[in-house]
């Protein structure tokens, strides 16, 4: 049942969502899980790149270690997501967590014994990085498998907005176990912390490991499996993508703006905390606003369902122009709290679409296929983001930082505007893609 107002299209409120989800245990399970695991997270993505500078003190070693982490993972992750649909996704993140789990103690093993050196570093985190080409494609997948379809979006907010709470409580209770237990500044001796908290994010992993355990797919998530060969299976996947129409222009449209904004973010951010404010403490606090709008965006959009501007598509693109607009003046900010509040701005809007773009692909898909196209989503953005951000150093050592700004969002307006005039973007809808427009039906997945 639904009701207009104006251009403001309204689904009737989803307020019975939230409740039915607490006493849903699968989703019970996985959120707890999710939460631990990303939580553990938070410490080594703090710990293994400090843990590289005090070795080396190299900040070029820290970089090919990012590259030698990254590139495995963008490379595999295709295939990762087919290993998804043939086995499930519960099956294929378990054994992920497990390796995770064991990696993770190798490596605490190694920095509490004073034992650590690059080149086993360096073996541990390409491990890590390897089974996070599996895991992605899985734990993005997994959602669908275990909650009714009609739950997804509420669903999907509370889990994102748990996973962006991480990413403010993670960084602090890193900070503190540092500060108390020693953070390899004093030499090796001195890195029990570092240690300490790759031991817990071991410990996660194998807590999460038993709570997804708990997890009971649903049955009709478990039928239909894909029994292609993993080459076969990833090219059929692509093509579906490429002859279907909105999922082909969705996808590029958001790997165009996630390429040149999300790039563009990962040098501008730095440079202009660098420049015009007051150095490492103005980016936390910038990156801090953005990360505390995100994560008010998420919880936003678990209150609203899915009200939307006319439909799914309208309300991205109309999104995507603000953002763009936002955008515009941050280069010419010169006090902290400017950027911050503008990026808190982006950050709630950005927060509300992220969780509708995630349902709308989880419920478009056809579940035997689901694996490969949230790998291929996250491809998308993680696959070039290297790019993107070595093409945006390129471009700051040439714009000053009010151009770089200016030109991010001028482009991100004018590309919302196209896709609206020129694509079939606006007419993204809350519902299954059409059999017929290319997407592959069930049984010729199987």
């Amino acid at each position: 049942m639904r009701r207009s107002l104006g251009a403001l299209t309204i689904a009737s409120p989803h307020m019975n969502d939230t409740r039915a989800l607490r006493r849903d245990p699968n989703f019970n399970w996985l959120m707890s899980g999710s939460l631990i695991s990303a939580l553990g997270d938070q410490f080594t993505l703090i710990a293994l790149p400090w843990l590289v500078l005090q070795l080396t003190g190299d900040p070029l070693a820290l970089g090919m270690m990012v590259a030698a982490m990254g590139v495995p993972r963008a490379v595999l992750i295709l295939f990762g997501g087919a290993v998804v649909d043939r086995h499930s996704p519960k099956r294929v993140l378990m054994l992920t967590k497990h390796a995770n789990t064991g990696l993770l103690a190798i490596l605490a093993a190694l920095v509490l014994a004073g034992q650590a050196s690059l080149p086993l570093v360096a073996l541990l985190a390409i491990g890590l990085s390897l089974a996070s080409a599996f895991s992605i494609p899985a734990g993005t997948s997994m959602l669908p498998h275990a909650v009714p379809a009609r739950h997804l979006a509420a669903a999907n907010g509370t889990m994102m907005a748990v996973r962006q709470l991480t990413l403010l409580a993670g960084p602090l209770l890193a900070g503190l176990l540092f500060a108390l237990a020693g953070d390899g500044s004093a030499g090796m001796q001195d890195a029990r912390g570092l240690g300490i908290a790759f031991a817990l994010d071991a410990l996660s992993y194998a807590v999460s490991a038993w709570t997804l355990s708990r997890v009971r797919p649903l049955a009709a998530a478990t039928a239909g499996k894909a029994r292609e060969p993993v080459l076969q299976a990833v090219g059929a996947a692509l093509a579906t993508v490429w002859r279907t129409l909105q999922l082909r222009t969705a996808f590029l449209y958001w790997g165009l703006c996630a390429c040149v904004v999300g790039g563009l973010m990962q040098v501008a951010l730095p440079l202009l905390a660098s420049e015009r404010l007051h150095g490492a403490s103005a980016l936390a606090l910038l990156m801090g606003a953005h990360g505390a709008g995100t994560l008010a965006g998420m919880a936003l959009s678990g209150a609203l369902g899915k009200r939307r501007l006319v439909n799914l598509g309208v309300t991205l693109l109309v999104v995507d122009g603000v953002v763009g607009l936002l955008l515009l003046p941050i280069g010419l900010v010169t006090q902290s709290w400017q950027g911050m509040l503008l990026l808190a701005a982006i950050g709630v809007l950005g927060g509300f679409v992220q969780v509708a773009v995630f349902t709308w692909i989880q419920q478009a898909v056809p579940k035997p296929m689901l694996g490969r196209m949230m790998a291929i989503f996250m491809f998308v953005f993680m696959g070039l983001a290297p790019l993107a951000a070595a093409g945006a150093g390129w471009l700051a050592s040439r714009l000053s930082l009010d151009l770089l700004f200016a030109a991010a969002g001028l482009f991100l307006a004018a590309a919302a505007v196209l896709a609206w005039l020129f694509t079939p973007m606006a007419s993204l809808a809350d519902a299954p893609l059409p059999q017929g427009q290319g997407m592959e039906s069930d049984a010729r997945i199987g």
